[in-house]
């Protein structure tokens, strides 16, 4: 058997910082809030002391933006916007190779995921907005669709880079401006990206990332002044905004958690099937809220399937994110693993038929083998809880009517697969499924031209694409 030699990426390349200061009006501040310390979650060692914001500085930043909105960005026309978006594309793209050792270093996935997935398609998202900025009316939209004023911004850490680009291009093209809150466990790529910002030299304010814990994010939706706010999280922590806002008029769109199903019937190409479900539920270490992370087979095919996914399993590496070699990256933080943990256990003990690679596992930092639960009734918590780990559970299906039945027996709605030969049953079945993407034979596959979110406890509204437009819109 071949063996691998280690290919790390230099840490160097990041350019870490000890100290990063939150961005409010165009300059780099220190915050009122207790400092934070971020961490390496493959090596557990502290990155960097990052300041965070009090109520103060979220009052600041909320100001900054509707003066910039007021007097220089709301009234800008969409082909000088288009410039300033287009020039942060660029330099995204320039900064490529040091904004993605900094996020595997900050969030712990594998530096070919942020090399070649995340940095390149944070980039692709706002060349395509740059795009839609002085044609916004021909989207479809009215004849004079007009932004609503100070978006405010709380993503996630799973892809904090790409979640930033995420909200921050569309609210930008239709002429709003932003306060965005980064997660606390992985501010460093936000205030890089508000570093090219300022080197792009967008006017003071229209862009504002204040980082901190979720006492600043809930400041940020609070605040009486922000016109809209677009939050990607938890579905426990979206329903507690969905009741803040409600009655309020001030808009709202929610991209939360997901329980996707992946179905693979007895005439899909198994090979093939098996490459996208790896990819569906073990990228980015299961940390996606559209994993696949319920597999549904059809009877007659499952035995042979699981033999080919163990084997297939049994190749991924478990490792340094920074080794060019590495499958499956750290979990990104201590709690988030011990979540996984306990999930994992309750499977165990609730009689779920449990593999897990044998692949070796680093001393030091946040690490989970892949694993792979069979015989898997749908009451099970493993079914019905999302585990946002590189844990999949294999549930059985005779007839297609089962498989959606199961596929839809869920509060979810996020994502969904669809594996077979047959064009008329992928059709069938993706209009029966309640979900809010639904792949065929393919997975977790993004493009900023696609619109993107759930239905149910997954949210509502939509992002990319020329529907996503209309969530930063007084239409």
């Amino acid at each position: 058997m071949w063996e691998y030699a280690p290919a790390p990426e230099s840490r160097d390349i990041a350019n870490l910082k000890p100290n990063y200061r939150m961005f409010v009006d165009g300059q780099f501040v220190e915050g009122g809030g207790e400092p934070l310390k971020t961490v390496n979650p493959g090596t557990e060692e502290v990155l960097a002391e990052v300041s965070t914001a009090a109520p103060a500085d979220v009052d600041k930043a909320v100001k900054a933006a509707r003066r910039a909105y007021e007097r220089v960005w709301g009234r800008m026309p969409g082909s000088e916007r288009a410039k300033y978006i287009f020039r942060i594309a660029r330099l995204i793209q320039e900064r490529s190779r040091e904004l993605a050792v900094l996020e595997s270093l900050d969030n712990g996935k594998p530096i070919k995921e942020s090399r070649d997935v995340d940095v390149p398609t944070a980039a692709a998202h706002f060349f395509y907005h740059a795009g839609w900025a002085d044609k916004l009316a021909y989207a479809g939209h009215g004849p004079d669709p007009r932004p609503l004023g100070v978006a405010g911004q709380v993503i996630p850490w799973n892809f904090p880079l790409l979640m930033a680009a995420w909200k921050i291009a569309p609210a930008l093209a239709t002429g709003n401006t932003v306060v965005l809150k980064p997660a606390e466990t992985t501010p460093l790529t936000a205030l890089v990206l508000a570093e090219i910002i300022q080197q792009a030299d967008l006017p003071p304010g229209v862009v504002n990332i204040l980082p901190g814990a979720g006492d600043v994010g809930a400041a940020v939706v609070a605040h009486p002044d922000v016109d809209k706010v677009a939050f990607t999280g938890s579905t426990e922590v979206g329903k507690i905004i969905q009741r803040q806002l409600a009655g309020t008029g001030r808009r709202l769109s929610l991209e939360l958690g997901g329980k996707a199903a992946n179905i693979v019937f007895d005439d899909a190409p198994l090979d093939q099937a098996v490459e996208g479900i790896v990819n569906g539920i073990f990228f980015n270490q299961g940390h996606v809220c559209c994993a696949g992370s319920r597999l549904l087979v059809q009877e007659s095919v499952a035995e042979e399937l699981l033999e080919k996914l163990h084997v297939r399993v049994s190749t991924l590496r478990v490792g340094d994110p920074l080794d060019k070699n590495t499958d499956v990256g750290a979990i990104n933080s201590r709690e988030q693993l011990t979540k996984i943990q306990e999930l994992v256990e309750s499977g165990d003990a609730e009689g779920a038929e449990r593999w897990t690679s044998a692949c070796p596992l680093p001393d030091k930092g946040f690490y989970f083998a892949p694993t792979v639960f069979s015989n898997v009734s749908q009451a099970m918590r493993i079914a019905r809880e999302e585990i946002f780990g590189p844990v999949l559970s294999v549930l059985t299906f005779r007839t297609p009517d089962e498989a959606v039945a199961k596929a839809n027996n869920t509060p979810y709605g996020l994502s969904a697969g669809v594996w077979t030969e047959k064009g008329s049953r992928i059709l069938w079945a993706a209009q029966k499924m309640r979900a809010g993407v639904v792949w065929a034979n393919t997975f977790n596959r993004f493009d900023p031209t696609a619109p993107f979110g759930g239905y149910q406890e997954s949210g509502f509204g939509r992002e990319g694409g020329r529907t996503g437009l209309e969530a930063y819109l007084d239409v």
